[in-house]
């Protein structure tokens, strides 16, 4: 408030105070501004939290008690950093952020993306790489690889890193991963493998690039059966085609039977390449 007083204003809201911006002009000039392009934007806002996060200091008690942007710090480094990694500066700092085991475990404990909505998410439940790949940071991602970091490693809400990239969409990552020896059809967690995490998610260019690389499109396990029975229940029907094209097995069952009963029990209207294939 001493630097920009006639820019932002704090509203007492219920139980706590909150910063807004002072007028909607302000957000106007804010976007407005070539310096305040998103990219650019990126690697200051990266930047700041990465210093923050890094300076500040305590049990994970006494940091959310003497220090209340420490959250929002965590969750803008992660929503940002995949943007400023253009610099090669901040990628440097990324990794040396994530290789000290002090300020990797403070980011851990205060935001995990796999898991934002808990606001005590407690330790991390995966490997520093797996993060990186949750995130979207394939060059810190490649720089912990080269360095020894295990592709295969298991942990955290998708299992492991070749999941966490697949389920967030990471085509780049996926790539990265599999070049480097990443098990493509490694099974674990809910969803039980890399394939069913993208066809519920509805990511049609990492199914593909994950069934050139071997996926068993048959895999069974997790709690709908296979892609097919998760692709049908999130209604992608593009990647339905597409894993009916590729020879998924439309009789193998899932939690609500097989393929057609899926349909019918989620009050779907078949495809006629689905009917077909009965």
């Amino acid at each position: 408030m001493d630097y920009c007083p006639s820019l932002v204003t704090v509203v007492h809201a219920t139980g706590s105070k909150e910063l807004h911006l002072a007028h909607f002009s302000v957000k106007e000039y804010l976007l407005g501004e070539n310096q305040f392009k998103m990219t650019i934007a990126s690697v200051s806002i990266t930047r700041t939290c990465l210093t923050y996060l890094t300076d500040i200091a305590g049990s994970n008690r006494e940091i959310k008690r003497d220090f209340p942007m420490a959250r929002c710090a965590a969750e803008l480094l992660t929503d940002h950093a995949s943007l400023a990694q253009a610099s090669e500066d901040i990628v440097r700092v990324i990794v040396r952020f994530l290789e000290k085991e002090a300020t990797f475990q403070r980011w851990a404990r205060l935001y995990q993306a796999d898991r934002s909505w808990d606001y005590d998410p407690g330790p991390p439940r995966g490997s520093r790489l797996y993060y990186a790949c949750l995130v979207g940071l394939v060059e810190p991602a490649r720089d912990l690889i080269g360095k020894g970091a295990d592709v295969n490693a298991q942990g955290g809400e998708y299992s492991n890193a070749l999941q966490a990239a697949s389920a967030t969409g990471r085509k780049e990552i996926v790539k990265l991963l599999l070049d480097k020896g990443a098990d493509v059809n490694t099974q674990g967690g809910k969803y039980s493998n890399a394939l069913q995490l993208a066809s519920a998610k509805g990511h049609q260019e990492i199914i593909k690039l994950l069934l050139d690389k071997g996926a068993d499109i048959n895999a069974r396990g997790g709690l709908y059966g296979d892609a097919l029975q998760l692709a049908l229940a999130r209604g992608h029907q593009g990647i339905v085609k597409l894993l009916l094209n590729k020879g998924a097995n439309i009789n193998a069952g899932g939690c609500y039977g097989d393929a057609l009963s899926t349909f019918a029990w989620l009050q779907a209207s078949p495809t006629n390449l689905l009917l077909r294939r009965f």
